[in-house]
């Protein structure tokens, strides 16, 4: 058994951290978003699928194009973040089966010509994955502001016009301001959510 994270840790990814709906005037770098994919690429998925393809918009011009898809409440939020990921979903992912579960052949062929298993392991496995970002960009020391409140077909048409992506969920990501965080919401007990048979 490994040793557990000590509490500091786990206050930065967990306990301490909030959703962030406002960012100080701080870049995130390439190197930054290279690191969080560095290390959330080794989060487990099914069958190492790995169907996730990430956006990071971050120019005036990119933030333009999103614009149009953002809900009301996400929308001044949005433009203002350094960075917003469009975390999103390859249905194609099972073409590189080959190269990321090598030790079986015959994997890629659970998904050719199966639309529904190709979607819900994609659409399952992304969101594995749009978490793993969210943990890594915590454990990196940024902070992150998950959300849904957007046109999907909109940002598809926009960003992924072949059809082979679809969007999963948004999120931004920046050095978060504090003075702007809203109260804790409350979360369910272990005895509300949970049950040990």
């Amino acid at each position: 058994m490994g040793t557990p994270l000590d509490d500091a840790a786990l206050d930065r990814i967990f306990r301490a951290a909030r959703t962030h709906n406002a960012f100080i005037d701080a870049p995130v770098t390439d190197e930054q978003l290279r690191a969080i994919y560095d290390l959330m690429k080794f989060g487990p998925t099914s069958a190492n699928c790995s169907p996730a393809r990430i956006v990071f918009v971050r120019s005036r011009h990119a933030k333009e194009r999103l614009r149009p898809a953002l809900s009301a409440g996400n929308l001044e939020k949005t433009m203002a973040a350094p960075v917003t990921a469009i975390i999103a979903y390859d249905l194609e992912f099972y073409e590189k089966l080959p190269q990321l579960f090598p030790h079986n052949p015959d994997a890629i062929n659970w998904f050719k010509g199966n639309p529904a298993m190709i979607q819900s392991t994609a659409f399952r496995n992304s969101s594995l994955q749009g978490a793993y970002l969210i943990i890594a960009a915590r454990a990196l020391g940024l902070d992150c502001g998950p959300m849904s409140g957007f046109d999907n077909a909109r940002v598809d048409a926009e960003f992924f016009p072949d059809g082979k992506i679809k969007s999963n969920f948004l999120c931004n990501l920046g050095v978060g301001d504090p003075s702007k965080l809203l109260p804790r919401s409350p979360r369910l007990s272990f005895e509300q959510a949970c049950s040990l048979l």
